[in-house]
């Protein structure tokens, strides 16, 4: 059986869908499968995804009825899963498979109460799987561990609360607690969430960004003035050129097929990039295409494919900037040197810089030839208006903070921001991640945003910077944050350095988890711990002033309402924004903020947000409009808020990405089936992978090298910075069309092999896609 996945493109052709016939649950116990995957994505293999979910949720009903109601403007909810924007043309069916995966995963009938802890000690909870854990259903009411039965046990609400406030109230400092933050909370909860960590008196309020795009919009923020993308939905329909950087866009943004299929019939160049060529990368049917699916007929999504080898995606993007330049010598409409001259600072340093790099450096670090990079520098210089798009393959490295920066010196050359179909246009993974920090998740606020917040709500919030995500683990570590309260999310294995992260929340006095369901970080707790369930975006919020809509912000800044459909899964479960008043209340007990009422109607939450938040004026009419706002964008209009008040040019270095001789760089990703830590099968269908995770891909020449057999075990060591090694053992090896000296493999798994002190001098960010390993047969094996 073969296990290289095909290098090239695979032909065009009308093939039967895969079976629809679901499989129930995960076979664990099944022998694992890798064979190459040649189907479109999307398309049948999504629809017998989606059939077999539906199944095994027992929501062939409700199911169906509330995917046919999500991402509507008139009624429905948002996507809880992806942040990308709903379609600009009123598209009945604008969902993807993951999107269906997520709200049905949500909408399940099992249940955990009380019962099932009676009958389950943590300690053997701690001995399942993760997708165990998460399969067994929403969780129902408050719970509290009491550690001399090793059991969660039921706690009322005002118990849950008052146990909360009495926590925070006895801290000798406030910045002895943290309040962690997911993608998943909307606006107006956020907004709550971080009034109430200000007004206790603390910015320690770090986030997913922290782990993700924080890269990003630090680099926008330097170059543009604004941490966000320029583009919206529009420019994606418009663009000449789209370049796809470091995205899987099937699993991370499967709704980007459709623009990237639109794109490709109107002629557009579509350039993907990345170590992997992905399924997302050659061909698509979009599922509400129905003819198209009819007739098994797919459409192309890529003109071009370049391979960098991890980490070498900044050396692409200064050889296509060289190559411009060097174009513009004999032809001066390649450079926009009127749009430089007017709009830019920095330039010509810039221009010597890429004068001085020599085209043999930037074939090393990027692991391309001159002649790729040449292929795409073309594509750019014939386009009239192009855009880039990038995710965490571009961020999660030492040097994402001066990559991105990059993006935007190439954007600048020929004058790609601040007009139709062109600019920078980050992804985001989770459904309201931007809209958590345009809504005071920072850790790191500017002074006008406290004092606009300070005017707004009548506190003094604090000045002094707070903890980032790293930098909490550290302070837990070390007993120096005693609290730690999650809204949503599943730190103990998001976060990197697992064994470090689980001993720093064990060393917490308190550990508070708001979730829907059950997962690891209900059992990696502190010495006291609460889970605290909540609503999901798909049930109704029932509150004093009637049923309310929250908003949220997706990845190309529109702010839209999402109003819940369906009965809540148990009477006890409260709003995310109702916990978080609930806990302000007790912690708080002397504020002048009024909580209760802000909960009983969340159009005075956001009248109070369109006071404090900058682009929020007017919030509550204009988040009511069809497809909601659009928050303005400075840069968008060619008003740059950077010191010069001109877009800033970088003149970073290069930096070495090479691998020393015998080590490997090893990037972390998802699988198919998995959203973020969730896992909804041991599968990867677009990989072509079954009944496997603990698993490597490597390039044959490496394996061979190194003495490996195809789906051999191996043995994978990691090196920090600090010269200490992390482990896994027992792992299998899979060939796979990667450069060499490259590795990928899924997180969160892997995350044990990134050290907590591996995080970027840039962005902070841990640098979960560039750790550096040696991978050898497996002791004994």
């Amino acid at each position: 059986m073969s296990t290289e996945n095909a290098a090239q493109e695979p032909q065009e052709s009308r093939q039967p869908p895969e079976s629809l016939e679901p499989r129930v649950g995960p076979a664990p116990d099944a022998a694992p499968q890798v064979r190459p995957y040649h189907h479109p994505a999307a398309g049948w293999g999504a629809a017998k995804s989606v059939t077999r979910v539906l199944v095994e949720e027992r929501e062939l009903v409700d199911g169906p009825r509330a995917i046919m109601r999500m991402n509507h403007e008139n009624g429905g909810f948002d996507c809880p899963g992806c942040a990308w924007p709903d379609d600009t043309k009123g598209l009945r069916l604008d969902i993807c498979e993951n999107g269906i995966k997520h709200v049905t995963w949500e909408m399940t009938r099992k249940r955990v109460d009380r019962a099932f802890f009676a009958a389950h000690s943590v300690t053997e909870l701690a001995g399942w799987s993760d997708y165990d854990l998460e399969n067994q259903g929403r969780l129902t009411e408050p719970m509290a561990y009491d550690p001399e039965s090793d059991h969660y046990v039921p706690i009322s609400w005002k118990e849950a609360f008052e146990v909360v406030g009495a926590a925070l109230r006895g801290l000798d400092d406030p910045n002895r607690a943290s309040f962690y933050t997911s993608g998943r909370l909307g606006n107006e909860a956020t907004f709550l969430y971080q009034l109430m960590a200000r007004e206790l008196g603390t910015n320690n309020l770090p986030d997913c960004s922290n782990m993700c795009h924080e890269a990003s919009g630090r680099a926008l923020q330097a170059a543009l003035g604004t941490g966000k993308g320029t583009v919206d939905l529009k420019d994606w329909e418009s663009a000449d050129a789209l370049f796809i950087l470091g995205v899987n866009a099937a699993s991370n943004a499967p709704r980007m097929l459709t623009a990237l299929a639109e794109a490709e019939r109107r002629g557009a160049q579509i350039v993907h990039v990345n170590p992997l060529v992905e399924a997302a990368a050659t061909r698509t049917i979009v599922p509400h295409e129905f003819l198209d699916m009819a007739l098994f007929t797919s459409t192309r999504t890529s003109t071009l494919n370049l391979q960098p080898r991890i980490g070498g995606d900044m050396a692409l993007l200064r050889g296509m900037a060289k190559a411009v330049l060097e174009q513009s010598a004999s032809d001066p409409k390649a450079l926009d040197a009127t749009f430089v001259e007017r709009h830019t600072a920095g330039f010509e340093e810039y221009r010597a810089l890429c004068a001085a790099t020599p085209w043999e450096e930037l074939e090393h670090q990027s692991g391309l030839s001159r002649a790729d990079i040449l292929r795409a520098a073309r594509v750019y210089t014939e386009a009239d208006r192009s855009i880039v798009s990038w995710c965490l393959g571009l961020t999660q490295h030492e040097h994402g903070v001066d990559t991105v920066r990059e993006i935007v010196n190439l954007l600048l050359l020929r004058g790609n921001i601040g007009r139709e179909g062109a600019g920078p246009s980050p992804v985001r993974g989770h459904s309201n991640v931007q809209g958590n920090r345009t809504c005071g998740i920072d850790h790191r606020p500017t002074e006008a945003f406290l004092d606009r917040l300070a005017d707004a709500c009548g506190i003094d919030p604090p000045r002094e910077h707070g903890l980032d995500t790293v930098r909490t683990i550290q302070a837990m570590r070390d007993g120096e944050v005693k609290v730690f309260v999650a809204m949503g999310g599943n730190f103990a294995l998001a976060a990197p350095d697992t064994p470090a992260t689980y001993a720093a929340l064990r060393s917490c006095d308190l550990t508070v988890q708001v979730s829907t369901k059950l997962n690891r970080s209900h059992v990696v707790h502190g010495r006291a711990a609460l889970i605290l369930p909540c609503l999901g975006r798909t049930e109704k919020d029932h509150q004093r002033k009637g049923v309310q809509r929250t908003s949220v912000e997706d990845s190309m800044s529109m702010v839209h309402l999402s109003l819940g459909m369906k009965r809540p899964a148990s009477p006890h479960l409260l709003s995310e924004p109702a916990i978080v008043a609930g806990m302000a209340r007790a912690a708080l007990p002397d504020s002048e903020t009024p909580w209760d009422w802000y909960i009983e109607d969340y159009d005075r939450i956001r009248d109070t947000m369109a006071v404090a938040l900058d682009g929020f004026e007017d919030f509550n009419r204009r988040v009511r409009l069809p497809l909601g706002f659009r928050i303005k964008q400075p840069a968008r209009e060619l008003v740059f808020l950077t010191p010069s008040g001109r877009a800033e040019f970088s003149t970073a270095a290069l930096p070495d990405v090479v691998p020393e001789p015998g080590t490997l760089a090893l990037g972390t990703m998802r699988s198919h089936d998995q959203w973020n830590t969730t896992i909804y099968s041991d599968d990867d269908r677009y990989r072509g992978v079954k009944n496997l995770r603990t698993l490597v891909f490597m390039n044959r020449a490496d394996m061979r090298e190194r003495g490996i057999a195809d789906m051999g075990a191996v043995d994978i060591t990691s090196t920090a910075k600090d010269g200490s090694q992390r482990y896994l053992k027992g792992y299998t090896a899979v060939p796979y069309d990667i450069p060499r000296g490259c590795a990928a493999g899924y997180m969160p798994e892997m995350n044990v092999l990134c050290a907590l002190g591996d995080y970027s001098t840039q962005s902070d960010q841990p640098i979960m896609k560039h750790v550096k390993v040696t991978i050898v047969p497996a002791a004994g094996g």
